[in-house]
């Protein structure tokens, strides 16, 4: 069980700074960015965050998600990640919380999504947006490495793997899983494993 604590804090920084990121070119994809944010719960076991999207959103409703969304002009990745943090579920990090970038992931909704892994101390605390977030989940760590997850589904409009994982009683499917595969297998375990081309189910296509 991983324990969120100073020891994953510098094992995480060590890996994301060692790894070799891969950027894609935008070609007409809108760039866009997610925050995967690395907390504590009341035990201290080590959690990402994960939202489900508020129902009365116009673009992808209800669906289960990592706080972010569009990069404004003139603004980097890191700004972006850390903004929409604060606008969804109220959690003020600075550039200091940064520990590193993991691989662009084109999506076939014609975003460009880049992840920023953030650390949020002990103290932090959130509230949700309800105009754009439902409901914030903690998920343990622990959870992406049981037996069986993630799964790799094949589909006959794609000869490339859909990615999901089976988590809080459901499904969650790429662009979310892949990012979330990436970000275990490279923070917290050092593999430089590519996500690219992991496809996404087929209602996320548009």
């Amino acid at each position: 069980m991983p324990q969120f604590d100073e020891a994953l804090l510098a094992r995480a920084r060590d890996h994301l700074a060692a790894f070799p990121r891969r950027a894609t070119e935008w070609d007409g994809l809108r760039p866009a960015a997610v925050a995967v944010v690395l907390l504590g719960d009341d035990e201290a076991r080590a959690c990402f965050l994960l939202t489900r999207r508020a129902a009365a959103l116009r673009v992808h409703a209800g669906q289960w998600a990592l706080p972010g969304g569009r990069i404004e002009d003139g603004e980097r990745a890191e700004g972006a990640a850390l903004r929409e943090l604060w606008e969804e579920v109220g959690l003020g990090l600075g550039g200091e919380s940064v520990l590193g970038l993991l691989d662009d992931y084109p999506t076939r909704s014609g975003y460009l999504i880049t992840p920023i892994v953030v650390w949020a101390p002990d103290e932090a605390r959130m509230s949700a947006n309800p105009a754009e977030v439902e409901a914030i989940y903690r998920v343990q760590l622990a959870e992406l490495g049981r037996p069986g997850s993630p799964e790799f589904v094949a589909i006959p409009e794609s000869d490339q793997p859909v990615i999901r994982y089976p988590l809080l009683g459901t499904l969650i499917h790429a662009p979310t899983a892949a990012v979330m595969y990436q970000f275990i297998e490279v923070a917290v375990h050092g593999r430089a494993t590519r996500v690219a081309h992991l496809e996404q189910p087929v209602w996320a296509w548009s």
